[in-house]
C-alpha cells in the first residue's frame, strides 16, 4: 500500500489526574477540520504512555482511561474514513506507565541492579519494559481486541528499542544461549536479537488479522541496526522533529539518505509545536513548517506533522489552518514528488554500525559539507552496495575489517574512489591502513596540535596559498610509492604546553614543512586531518573548500552544478515512469535565536539561479513546476543541459522531460 502523503500523528498521552478525557470531542468537526486541512491521514491512539486505552476494551477494563467520556478511537476512524482519511493506530510498547506500577518484574535493569529510566519521584513515563516477558502476551491480546474491535488501516508501534538489560529475564535467555550476561558487548547484541524477533512475531501475528494494513516500529531513529527486521516494516517512518536537541535539523538528510536505501516507502515526522512532543499551545513558523516540508519531498519522502489533542477532544482550528497552508501547498506539488528515484553519485559510510551512536559528528560533517556543495548522495554502511556510487567517503573513523578491505578493493579494480580521512581505513585490530591502495603508511596521531594545511595547486582552489589552521588534531603518515602529496602540514614553533605557550589560544606558523596533509594516489585521495569531525564542530570554509576541491578531482563532471550561496540545497530526483527528472530547490536559513533551537521565521527569495546537469538522453523540455512555466535550456559540450531559475521563493521544483 503506497503511503500518503499529508498526514498527522496525532498524539494522546493523558493523565488520570485529568477528568473529562474525550468530553469536547465531535467527530463531524475533528473530521471535517482535517479535511480542510488538506490532510488524509491521522495516527489515532488505542494506549498512550500513560498505559491507558481510549476505546470500550472489553479485555482490559481496568486499562480504560478512568476518565474516558466516549469511545474515542472507533469515533475518530469512522468519521475519518467517511471523508476518505486513513487512520494507522498507535500503541505504545516499551514506555507504559501503568504496566511499569503493576508489573515492575518486567522492567528493563542497569547493571548495578536500578530500574532503568524515570525514577519513582520524578515526573515522567520513561522506564523501558520489556518484550521478552509475559508483557508481550498481553501486546497481543491488546492488537488482537483491535483488530477485532474496528478496522485497521496500520500500526504504529512506538518506542521500539534495542536494550541492554540485566533483569533476570534477560540473564536467563543469555545463559540458556550459552552468552555470558556480565559482558556489556554480548548484552547489547542479545537485547538487539530480542526485539529484532518481537518485531519479526508482531508483524506475523497482525498478518492474522490483516494481510495489508501497514506496519511500522518507531525506535527515534533509522539506522543500521534496523536491518536485521527489516522485512516486519511495511514502510518507515522517520521521526525528526528539528526543534528537538535530540534531532536538530541535520537528522532528517542524515537519516533519510540511509533509511531511502530498503526501498520502501518513507515518511519524514516533523512536528507543529514550537519546540516538540507535549508542548501544548504552541505553534511552528509557517516557514519552518514548509521547509520540513518542501525538503521531505526534495529527498523522496511522505510527510507527517506531529501534534498533540487537548485531553478533552477537541481539535483545535489554528494548529489545523497553519498546516492546512502548508499542506495546500504539498498537494500541489505531488504529482512531481510520487514514485521517486533519487540520482546520487556519492556515498558516505557511516560509522553509526561501530558505535551504535544515532548522531555522530562525522557523517553529520560530511552531510553538511556536501549539501552545501549541492552533490548528490546516500548514507550507506558496509552491506550496501558501493558500485552505486562513482564516489565514496569514509569520513574520520571507519575501522576496515578483512571483509570490508576486500570489498573496498574490488570498488577501487572496478574504476571507484575514494576519499578517507584521519584514522578511516585503518584495520580495525591494528593501526595500519588495510589496503596498499590507499597510498600511505600509518605512524600515529600528528606530534603538533593544531597544525596547518598549506593548500596549492588544484586542491587550494578559492583558498589563498598560506597556513589554514586545522584544531583537531591528525595523523602522521608517511607516502608510499606512487603517491602524490597535494598538500602539506606546516607546524608551529611548539604545542602549547604550561612550559611554553603564546597568546590566548594555539602557537602560530613557524612557517617550517611538516607531514603529508593531504595525498593521492589514482583514484584515493586521503585527509590525514579529521576534516569533517572539524566542520561539525566549528565549520571552517577551508576545510569544506579542501574537501570539495578533492570531489572535484575524482568527480568532474558531477551530476549537478548550481551556482548559489552555499544556504541552498538542491536535490534531483528521477520519475522514471513520466520520462523526467525533477529538480527541487530549497532556501530557507535556520537560525540560533535562543540557546536551545534553531528558528526559522523568514523566507530569503533568490534569483537567477544558473544550474547546469549531465544528461545522457535528449531533453524535450525544462519548466518550473507547478505551473509549467517554460525554461530556456541549452546543451553545452560537456553533455550537459543549462539553464536559469529566475527565483527560488522558498522552494522550487523544475522539471527536466524527455523525449
Amino acid at each position: 500500500m503506497s503511503l500518503r502523503f499529508r498526514q498527522i500523528h496525532l498524539d494522546f498521552h493523558t493523565s488520570p489526574a485529568i477528568q473529562g478525557i474525550g468530553a469536547g470531542f465531535d467527530p463531524d468537526e475533528f473530521a471535517d477540520t482535517l479535511k480542510r486541512a488538506h490532510v488524509d491521514s491521522v495516527t489515532c491512539f488505542a494506549r498512550c504512555h500513560h498505559g491507558y486505552i481510549y476505546f470500550d476494551t472489553q479485555k482490559h477494563p481496568e486499562r480504560r482511561h478512568p476518565h474516558l467520556t466516549t469511545n474515542l478511537l472507533p469515533a475518530q476512524i469512522e468519521a475519518c474514513h467517511k471523508r476518505g482519511i486513513r487512520v494507522p493506530i498507535y500503541t505504545t510498547i516499551q514506555w507504559d506507565q501503568f504496566t511499569a506500577e503493576q508489573h515492575p518484574e518486567w522492567l528493563a535493569v542497569q547493571p548495578d541492579g536500578r530500574i532503568q529510566g524515570t525514577p519513582p519521584y520524578e515526573a515522567g513515563f520513561y522506564r523501558n519494559l520489556l518484550v521478552n516477558t509475559p508483557y508481550f502476551d498481553f501486546l497481543k491480546e491488546h492488537v488482537r481486541e483491535v483488530h477485532e474491535m474496528m478496522p485497521v488501516d496500520g500500526w504504529f508501534f512506538d518506542i521500539v528499542h534495542n536494550l541492554d538489560d540485566s533483569s533476570v529475564w534477560t540473564r536467563r535467555g543469555m545463559l540458556a544461549e550459552g552468552l555470558n550476561p556480565s559482558d556489556a558487548q554480548q548484552r547489547q547484541a542479545y537485547g538487539l536479537q530480542v526485539i529484532d524477533q518481537f518485531k519479526r512475531e508482531m508483524t506475523a501475528f497482525v498478518r492474522q488479522f490483516s494481510p495489508d494494513c501497514t506496519i511500522f516500529y518507531n525506535g527515534g531513529h533509522i539506522g543500521p541496526s534496523i536491518r536485521g527486521a527489516i522485512d516486519a516494516y511495511t514502510h518507515l517512518e522517520l521521526e525528526s522533529l528539528p526543534s528537538e536537541s535530540q534531532w536538530g535539523y541535520m537528522h532528517y538528510p542524515l537519516t533519510v539518505r540511509y533509511a531511502r536505501n530498503f526501498g520502501k516507502d518513507t515518511l519524514a515526522m516533523t512536528g507543529k509545536f514550537h519546540t516538540s512532543w507535549g508542548d501544548f499551545h504552541s505553534f511552528k513558523n509557517l516557514a519552518a513548517l514548509q521547509f520540513e516540508c518542501f525538503r521531505s519531498l526534495a529527498l523522496g519522502s511522505r510527510c507527517s506533522i506531529g501534534d498533540q489533542l487537548h485531553p478533552e477532544g477537541k481539535i483545535c482550528p489554528d494548529t489545523y489552518d497553519l498546516i492546512g497552508k502548508v499542506y495546500a501547498e504539498v498537494e500541489k506539488k505531488e504529482p512531481w514528488c510520487d514514485g521517486t528515484k533519487p540520482l546520487v553519485e556519492i556515498g558516505v559510510l557511516t560509522n553509526e554500525e561501530f558505535t551504535n551512536v544515532r548522531l555522530n559528528k562525522e557523517p553529520l560533517g560530511a552531510v553538511r559539507m556536501l549539501q552545501e556543495g549541492c552533490h548528490q548522495f546516500d548514507i550507506v554502511d558496509t552491506r550496501n552496495d558501493f558500485d552505486a556510487y562513482k564516489v565514496l567517503v569514509l569520513p574520520d573513523r571507519i575501522p576496515v575489517s578483512r571483509v570490508l578491505a576486500d570489498k573496498l578493493a574490488a570498488y577501487l579494480h572496478r574504476g571507484g574512489s575514494l576519499i578517507l580521512s584521519y584514522r578511516s581505513g585503518l584495520m580495525e585490530e591494528a593501526e595500519e591502513f588495510a589496503l596498499p591502495d590507499f597510498g600511505i603508511h600509518f605512524q600515529g596521531d600528528a606530534p603538533f596540535n593544531p597544525d596547518f594545511i598549506y593548500p596549492q595547486g588544484s586542491i587550494g582552489n578559492g583558498l589563498p596559498s598560506t597556513e589554514h589552521v586545522i584544531y583537531q588534531r591528525g595523523a602522521k603518515v608517511e607516502i608510499l610509492p606512487g603517491s602524490e602529496v597535494l598538500a602539506s602540514t606546516i607546524v608551529p614553533y611548539f604545542n602549547r604546553t604550561w612550559e611554553h605557550f603564546c597568546s590566548h589560544r594555539h602557537t602560530p606558523s613557524s612557517r617550517l614543512p611538516g607531514y603529508p596533509a593531504i595525498v593521492r594516489r589514482d583514484r584515493v585521495i586521503y585527509f590525514a586531518h579529521p576534516i569533517f569531525s572539524q566542520y561539525y564542530q566549528n565549520s571552517p570554509r577551508w576545510c569544506r573548500t579542501l574537501f570539495l576541491n578533492a570531489l572535484n578531482l575524482l568527480l568532474e563532471e558531477p551530476l549537478l552544478r548550481v551556482k548559489a550561496p552555499t544556504t541552498l540545497q538542491a536535490t534531483l530526483n528521477a520519475q522514471e515512469d513520466q520520462k523526467r527528472w525533477v529538480l527541487h530547490l530549497l532556501h530557507y536559513i535556520p537560525e540560533r535565536r535562543g540557546i536551545e533551537i534553531d528558528i526559522l521565521e523568514d523566507v530569503i527569495p533568490l534569483y537567477n539561479i544558473e544550474v547546469s546537469i549531465r544528461v545522457n538522453q535528449p531533453v524535450k523540455r525544462v519548466d518550473c513546476v507547478p505551473g509549467n512555466a517554460s525554461l530556456p535550456f541549452s546543451l553545452n559540450d560537456d553533455g550537459r543541459i543549462v539553464f536559469n531559475v529566475p527565483e527560488v521563493n522558498g522552494h522550487q521544483m523544475v522539471e527536466i522531460c524527455f523525449d
